[in-house]
């Protein structure tokens, strides 16, 4: 009822102001409302010069002309992108030996890895360029198609946090963990809590270790379709493959964790890295 009300006054305040403005102005009020509307003026924008039209018609023919159709139909992570190259090298090599240096480029060999590393149907955990990116280091092609710094990171962060779970909710305290105090104080102790104590023998670090990183990448054929440019082709250690291989490996689970949460993941860590590293021990 009070909305009734309120609609009613509204209707009968309007009603009066149009009385008003007739009053005022007489051609108002015996013009008809068609021309009444037609006299008002609105706002509009200006229609676009055939100027504007023709440079932009100019400008999809040339980029139509530079990227033809099969260009744009291939995957991203197949080409360096038109715009990002350069009509020269300013790159000068003392041995050009060294630029020499080929990568992967079949999928069936990139899936092929994926099942290895992460069991059955792992070829189907990622999107199609998300697993290339997870194995492109950002030496690879200058950075030019992406590189996997930001998942490796993210994937890092998950592989300590599943190693530090696994070292707190072991059932056992380990040798050494209880450490007595200096001042002979006796601190609160609780079944629960006993094996956070486990932390002053184990950490992360040294469950998950970088060699032993490299060692699981090797085995699940990670360096076969990693895609990177070492600075020395005949030194891959001294190029820092380690390095690169482990990025790979937190990649690879840092994508996971953003395509299927942090559930799936750390089933993946635990399953696919924490117990094949337990084992190498």
């Amino acid at each position: 009822m009070a909305a009734n009300g309120s609609r009613s006054a509204f209707g009968l305040t309007r009603h009066a102001v149009r009385q008003c403005q007739s009053a005022a102005n007489p051609r108002v009020a015996s013009a008809s409302p068609i021309q009444y509307l037609s006299s008002r003026t609105f706002a509009t924008t200006s229609p676009r010069t055939d100027a504007e039209s023709k440079i932009e018609e100019i400008s999809r023919r040339t980029e139509e002309a530079e990227r033809p159709d099969e260009t744009r139909q291939r995957p991203r992570w197949s080409y360096t992108p038109e715009a990002m190259k350069a009509p020269f090298s300013p790159h000068i090599t003392k041995n050009p030996a060294r630029s020499v240096w080929s990568v992967n480029t079949d999928p069936k060999k990139l899936d092929e890895m994926y099942i290895k590393f992460l069991g059955r149907d792992g070829d189907k955990m990622l999107p199609e360029e998300v697993k290339w990116l997870a194995v492109t280091h950002k030496s690879f092609d200058q950075g030019r198609r992406g590189f996997n710094d930001k998942l490796a990171y993210l994937g890092r962060q998950a592989v300590v946090l599943e190693s530090t779970r696994s070292i707190v909710t072991s059932s056992t305290a380990k040798d050494g963990a209880v450490v007595p105090d200096e001042h002979g104080r006796k601190p609160f102790d609780h079944p629960v809590l006993a094996s956070i104590d486990n932390l002053n023998v184990e950490l992360p670090q040294t469950v998950v270790t970088k060699e032993k990183v490299e060692e699981l990448a090797m085995a699940a054929g990670i360096d076969k379709v990693l895609r990177w440019k070492p600075a020395k082709p005949e030194n891959l250690a001294g190029s820092g493959q380690q390095i690169v291989l482990n990025s790979a490996v937190f990649a690879i689970v840092g994508a996971i964790t953003l395509q299927h949460g942090a559930a799936v993941a750390g089933r993946v860590i635990r399953e696919r890295i924490l117990r094949p590293l337990s084992l190498r021990q």
